[in-house]
């Protein structure tokens, strides 16, 4: 039988950094791109308490063809304690750095900048020394909605 070459081979996790980054991501309900994505990286970041989170919900509303998230229309529904969860979650984790995503709400109409706005705010305050990067949809193009993340101060913007 022809043996496969090491790089092609699935690594399953076998780290307790795994275990705990996932008990905590479900004891709090969140979501991660790297889940939603199907991400093949998951067991090796994870392991290594590396992930994105993702806000906003689940469900895109847009539907780009190299995009493995769902799409459809959430029709304006928005979890509004999220913010608080990932705070949490960010201070429980005793994470350095957070990296932040959402799904694209176009059907909200400030495209969800202000719920990326509350989590960055919930998590400087409850943990002050993490620095928090946030890679942001578009927005529609909006410089008011754009202008409610920044003001909060994150420390990297994509």
């Amino acid at each position: 039988m022809l043996r496969k070459p090491p790089w092609i081979k699935l690594r399953l996790p076998s780290s307790g950094e795994y275990s705990r980054v996932r008990a905590i991501l479900r004891k709090y309900k969140l979501n991660t791109v790297c889940e939603d994505s199907l991400c093949p990286n998951l067991a090796e970041c994870w392991g290594s308490g590396t992930f994105t989170l993702m806000i906003l919900g689940r469900i895109c509303t847009r539907a780009c063809k190299f995009c493995a998230i769902k799409t459809g229309n959430p029709g304006g529904v928005v979890d509004r304690d999220e913010p608080r969860r990932v705070a949490e979650a960010v201070k429980e984790l005793g994470m350095g750095y957070v990296v932040i995503t959402s799904v694209t709400r176009d059907d909200l109409p400030d495209g969800g900048a202000s719920i990326y706005a509350e989590t960055i705010r919930r998590i400087k305050s409850s943990t002050p020394n993490v620095k928090v990067e946030v890679l942001i949809p578009d927005l529609n193009n909006d410089a008011d909605a754009l202008s409610q993340i920044v003001r909060e101060k994150p420390d990297v913007i994509g």
